[in-house]
């Protein structure tokens, strides 16, 4: 770790190890590092302050490129191992990093139960939908007719949706973001800045062997297909000629056309990031008629995990001493004597 005292400042180059970064040459995990290593010392983190955790698959290498403490965990429970870190020591601060056959297969109910809690720690879910470490093999959220060497005719599985399944197990805050986006940075702060467990997918590019699947909405030619969602503006797409506007009928959301930026004239909805329910409609909009919509799509803070276990702790301990001897000695015990010998 870099010499540096705990109230100095960070530089993003504090964040990086002398480790060979291992991915893919193009791989969209690179852009990812970069940005958090760029947000960390925006935010005002510490490296020595600090825990990457994650499980298995590319996206797991992560803790071996950041300058901080972490762990490289095991298949799928990344999520126990930084329920642990937390619970022995809340004041860190925890990043789960995670891909979507990790958390979503057999890691799905220990990622399901860390949001059900609310442990506060950031969980970024690298989503490539596919199993990249493995050569490429379909993953949960590979779509219909994904051909792969486990699915050679293609994919028949629907597949499940990251931020669906954040919202479902109870999560207070649900993000979206894209590698190589420039927003990148904001939604990580943004997650950072949440008390609580915050989901950000990451839509990213596994250049081997599920390359552009993401190309018709991240694609320079296509970003017009990308909505990127604030607090409190209108949800507006492509160049701000098209929004979404609420079916008051049938209770979902429309895309209608918005002629010379009067967004109000054409009933777009304004963003409310504590409406859960919009925020349902947003991560389940079919993409094509729809665009994807990205930013903090939920954020809604509710008491923490961590932060109850510790006041309930420090309650039951209120007014007692600590006696590890009588802790031993209650209930049932007996003392093991030495036989004499017999002559």
């Amino acid at each position: 770790m870099n010499d540096m005292t705990p109230s100095a400042k960070s530089l993003p180059k504090d964040w990086e190890t002398d480790q060979e970064v291992r991915w893919c040459p193009g791989c969209g995990d690179y852009a990812i590092l970069k940005a958090v290593q760029r947000t960390m010392p925006e935010i005002g983190a510490r490296p020595e302050n600090t825990v990457f955790v994650s499980g298995i698959g590319c996206s797991s290498r992560f803790p071996y490129y950041m300058e901080t403490y972490g762990f490289h965990t095991i298949h799928g429970r990344a999520p126990a191992v930084a329920t642990g870190v937390k619970l022995a020591n809340p004041d860190l601060d925890v990043w789960i990093i995670t891909g979507d056959g990790d958390a979503l297969s057999i890691g799905g109910n220990h990622t399901m139960h860390l949001l059900r809690r609310n442990l506060n720690c950031q969980v970024l879910l690298f989503n490539n939908e596919i199993y990249g470490l493995t050569k490429g093999q379909y993953s949960p959220t590979s779509r219909v007719g994904t051909r792969s060497p486990s699915t050679p005719f293609g994919s028949v599985d629907r597949p499940a949706t990251p931020c669906a399944f954040a919202l479902g197990s109870g999560a207070r805050f649900v993000a979206r973001g894209i590698d190589v986006h420039k927003n990148l940075p904001m939604v990580l702060k943004a997650a950072y800045a949440h008390q609580g467990a915050a989901f950000v997918e990451i839509f990213q590019n596994c250049i081997v062997y599920n390359d552009d699947v993401f190309a018709s909405f991240t694609a320079k030619p296509n970003a017009g297909n990308q909505m990127w969602v604030e607090h409190g503006k209108p949800l507006l797409f492509d160049g701000g000629t098209k929004g979404l506007a609420m079916d008051v009928e049938r209770l979902v959301l429309k895309v209608v056309d918005v002629a010379g930026g009067d967004w109000q004239a054409a009933g777009v909805a304004v963003h409310d990031q504590t409406n859960r329910g919009l925020a349902h409609m947003l991560v389940e909009m079919p993409f094509g008629s729809f665009p994807m919509a990205l930013g903090v799509l939920y954020d809604d803070p509710a008491p923490t995990f961590d932060s109850a276990v510790v006041a309930q702790n420090t309650a039951a301990s209120e007014g007692k001493a600590a006696n590890l001897q009588k802790l031993l000695s209650q209930g049932q015990t007996w003392m093991v004597e030495k036989e004499p010998r017999a002559e």
